[in-house]
C-alpha cells in the first residue's frame, strides 16, 4: 500500500498553527485518520493519539469529560469525537485559559451531530474542514486549486497534466476515489463497495435513526443512486425501495449528514421569478454510485443510459472538492426555469456567476452557450462561462466562453 499525499494536508498545517481546535468532517474510509496521523508523525512533538471507537475512552470522555481531558493533555489528537458531544464545553474551556494553537486535531464522521455540538461550545474556536474521498487532481498527483473560470490559469494548469481520452476519464469515475483503492490496498473494487455499505453507512444509518430495515434501506440507497445529478424526486426514491416519503426525506438526510451525498441548490433571486426549487442531488463517490447501481465495468458505464448523469456527478463533485480541499466553501448552484431553460452549474465568486454546461463530446458546439444569457437578468454581472466536456485540449468559443476538457478540473 502506498500513501498518496492529500491536497488538504497543507491547508490542515496552516490552520492547525493559527487555530487552537481543528475538526475534519467527512465519511469513513475517505483518509481522515491517515492523514493526520501522517501529520503527526511529521511535526513529532509527542502528540497522543486517542480514537472514541475504543469503548473504554469513549465511557471516560462521555461520562466524565473532565477526567478525560486530564488524563489525554493536550496536544492532542481526538478520532471520532462526535461519540462524546460532552467534551466539547470542556475543550472551550481549555482553549479559553491557554489559546494553545494546535492543542485540538479532532475528525468525525457524523456532520450533523457534531455540528450542533461544535455551534453550542467551539464557535468561533474551531476551524472546520470537510473531506471527502479522493479526488482526481489527488489520485494523479496533481496539485490542487479551487477550480476557476480563467483562461490564463487554466492554460497554465494543462501544461502540468496529461491529458486523457472518454474511455480512461470513465474508468476514473468507475473506480472512484476511496483511498484503499487507490493507494492499492485492495483491488477488489466490487468487495471494498460492498463492505463500505454494509459496515459502514448501514451502521452509521442505524445509530443515527435507530432500527432500519436493511433491504428496504439498499434498496433505497440503490434507488438514490440512480438519481445521482437529477433533481430530487422523494416519489420515486420511495417507491423503490417501498418506504413512505417521510422516511424517504429522513434518510438522504442522513446520507448527506454522513457526507455521502450533497444538494446543488436552484439559483434564484427576486428577478429570477420562474425558476424551479428542487435542489438536485450528487454522491460524493462516483465510484459508490456505479456499484450500487450494478455497472459491471467502466467500458458499459460508458455506453449506458446512466453515462451523461454520472458523468455531471463527477465533475460537481470534482469541483466541490477542489474546494473543499482548500478549506474554501463552494458557492455552486444549477438554473432551471419552467421554460425549462437550463444551465448545469452556475459557480458564484468576486459578484459574478460563472455559467457552466457539462456535456460528453469531445467537440461541443457554440449553441450550448446560449442559454447562458438567461442569468443576464440577475443582479449580479455575468462572468466567463464554460463547456466542461470530454475534449481533448483546453480552447474557447470565443473571450467569454471557454471549451474546459473535464481531466483538468
Amino acid at each position: 500500500m502506498s500513501y498518496i499525499n492529500r491536497a488538504m494536508e497543507a491547508t490542515f498545517k496552516r490552520l492547525s498553527g493559527q487555530f487552537p481546535a481543528i475538526l475534519v468532517i467527512g465519511p469513513r474510509q475517505v483518509g481522515k485518520t491517515t492523514m493526520l496521523e501522517k501529520l503527526m508523525q511529521e511535526e513529532n512533538i509527542g502528540r497522543e493519539y486517542v480514537t472514541l471507537d475504543d469503548l473504554t475512552e469513549r465511557e471516560m470522555a462521555k461520562n466524565d469529560p473532565k477526567m478525560f481531558l486530564q488524563v489525554h493533555k493536550p496536544p492532542i489528537f481526538i478520532d471520532e469525537v462526535q461519540y462524546a458531544p460532552e467534551l466539547f464545553p470542556y475543550i472551550k474551556i481549555h482553549i479559553d485559559n491557554t489559546h494553545n494553537p494546535g492543542d485540538f486535531w479532532l475528525t468525525g464522521s457524523q456532520v450533523f451531530k457534531l455540528m450542533n455540538g461544535v455551534q453550542e461550545s467551539l464557535a468561533g474556536r474551531v476551524c472546520l474542514l470537510s473531506m471527502s474521498s479522493m479526488s482526481q487532481a489527488e489520485i494523479n498527483g496533481v496539485e490542487t486549486k479551487p477550480f476557476e473560470l480563467n483562461f490564463d490559469k487554466l492554460l497554465s494548469r494543462a501544461k502540468g497534466i496529461k491529458s486523457i481520452d472518454t474511455p480512461l476519464l470513465y474508468e476514473r469515475i468507475f473506480n472512484g476515489g476511496m483511498p484503499a483503492l487507490a493507494g492499492g490496498t485492495y483491488t477488489d473494487r466490487r468487495a471494498v463497495y460492498s463492505s463500505y455499505i454494509s459496515t459502514y453507512i448501514d451502521r452509521d444509518v442505524r445509530e443515527l435513526s435507530g432500527s432500519i430495515n436493511s433491504l428496504k434501506f439498499m434498496n433505497f440507497i440503490t434507488g438514490a443512486a440512480a438519481l445521482a445529478g437529477q433533481m430530487v424526486n422523494y416519489k420515486t426514491i420511495a417507491d423503490l425501495a417501498g418506504i413512505d416519503q417521510v422516511t424517504a426525506k429522513n434518510w438522504l438526510h442522513i446520507l448527506e449528514t454522513l457526507g455521502i451525498i450533497f444538494y446543488l441548490h436552484p439559483f434564484s433571486n427576486n428577478v429570477l421569478k420562474r425558476t424551479i426549487t428542487k435542489p438536485k442531488l450528487y454522491f460524493y463517490d462516483t465510484g459508490l454510485v456505479a456499484h450500487l447501481t450494478k455497472w459491471s465495468d467502466s467500458e458499459t458505464l460508458m455506453n449506458g443510459a446512466m453515462s451523461g448523469a454520472i458523468l455531471e456527478n463527477f465533475v460537481v463533485s470534482e469541483i466541490a472538492k477542489s474546494y473543499n480541499n482548500c478549506g474554501q466553501e463552494p458557492y455552486m448552484y444549477y438554473y432551471r426555469d419552467k421554460d425549462t431553460k437550463e444551465i448545469d452549474l452556475i459557480l458564484e465568486g468576486d459578484g459574478k456567476l460563472y455559467p457552466i454546461e457539462i456535456k460528453k463530446t469531445a467537440m461541443p458546439g457554440s449553441q450550448l452557450t446560449r442559454v447562458f444569457c438567461v442569468i443576464d437578468k440577475s443582479p449580479l454581472v455575468r462572468g466567463t462561462g464554460a463547456v466542461l466536456c470530454t475534449s481533448d485540449k483546453l480552447s474557447a468559443f470565443d473571450s467569454n466562453n471557454l471549451i474546459v476538457p473535464i481531466w483538468m478540473i
